[in-house]
């Protein structure tokens, strides 16, 4: 679970570079790998979601 956080933190800060290059740059790339970084967070999320729930069973 423990890795699983630490590629939540990773990818979260990817997606937030990218988002401020975006909205301060108008860099359209960056909208692009931030909109991809933030459908990982969200495969990401609902995988810690299900490991947190097993872990507490």
């Amino acid at each position: 679970m423990k890795e699983l956080v630490e590629k939540i933190q990773a990818e979260y800060a990817n997606f937030a570079a990218n988002a401020e290059a975006q909205v301060t740059k108008n860099n359209k790339a960056a909208g692009t790998r931030a909109r991809k970084s933030a459908l990982e967070l969200s495969k990401l999320m609902k995988e810690f979601r299900k490991v947190s729930v097993e872990a507490s069973k």
